[in-house]
């Protein structure tokens, strides 16, 4: 199974991989249903180069297995061009060429893990950011958004060092000294969205705290969002791991979420 690679922009970091269904009819074969809808996944490593669009092989490969058409997306990290403004930049970019391909944009499912679960809610929440903010104006609207271990409240990962200075290096300083930047940047800041946001989180976890998304997650169905959290009983690593229950838990969800509205 080799996924087809569409690029978004000239650097080398700026592509997708499009995984499509294993079936060409469409239909899964685990369930033989007819599965439609797209599922965007944006792989972790807080922000750095060091980790790509390889971490999302195993969960690509798997759900195209299943039925579902898959978009890899790898953007510029810190390391290698990417930051702030550019990685933001590169997730619009990325999630908005798929107005541009051969794919069911009715309904989108956005995945992230980690830094990728910070991205992905972040995409979310596009169409709140002011015209000339990075990823501004969405071509390609979210039905929803599956954060697993996301790092949902970037300011507070940058003055609590999770990852280190992960936080700090992907904005090019702190929150105190670039409020403006973090508001832009931050998941958090844009709540409510008006799309389903899962969060999937172990409260093992040792590289985002379980408390990112349990005070996502209460902040938002406080403002009247529809969010909802799920205890995963591994670690960081199980959630994106096929042949984990932790895996399994998300791919008995998704169908939910693609329907959603």
């Amino acid at each position: 199974m080799r996924p087809a690679i569409h690029r978004y922009g000239p650097d080398p970091d700026q592509f997708g991989e499009l995984w499509l269904p294993a079936d060409d009819a469409g239909a899964s074969p685990t369930t033989g249903a007819p599965t439609t809808g797209t599922v965007i996944f944006l792989h972790g490593g807080f922000w750095r180069a060091r980790y790509g669009a390889s971490e999302g092989w195993p969960p690509a490969a798997d759900l195209a297995r299943r039925g579902y058409t898959v978009w890899n997306l790898e953007y510029r990290r810190v390391g290698r061009g990417g930051g702030w403004p550019a990685t933001f930049a590169d997730v619009a970019a990325g999630i908005d060429l798929l107005a541009d391909l051969p794919v069911d944009r009715s309904r989108v499912v956005a995945i992230g893990h980690s830094a990728g679960g910070h991205l992905a809610t972040w995409a979310a929440g596009r169409a709140k950011l002011p015209a000339a903010a990075p990823g501004a104006g969405p071509r390609v609207e979210l039905t929803a958004v599956v954060s697993l271990a996301g790092a949902l409240w970037l300011a507070d990962c940058a003055r609590g060092g999770v990852g280190g200075t992960a936080a700090l290096d992907l904005m090019g300083g702190g929150p105190d000294d670039l409020p403006e930047q973090y508001r832009l940047a931050d998941p958090s800041a844009a709540i409510p969205l008006p799309l389903p946001v899962l969060c999937v989180h172990a409260r093992a976890d040792d590289e985002v705290p379980f408390d990112q998304s349990v005070r996502y997650v209460e902040a938002a169905t406080a403002a009247g969002a529809t969010a909802s959290l799920l205890e995963a009983q591994g670690d960081h690593y199980t959630l994106t791991d096929p042949s984990s229950p932790d895996w399994s838990l998300l791919v008995d969800l998704l169908p939910g979420l693609l329907s959603a509205s």
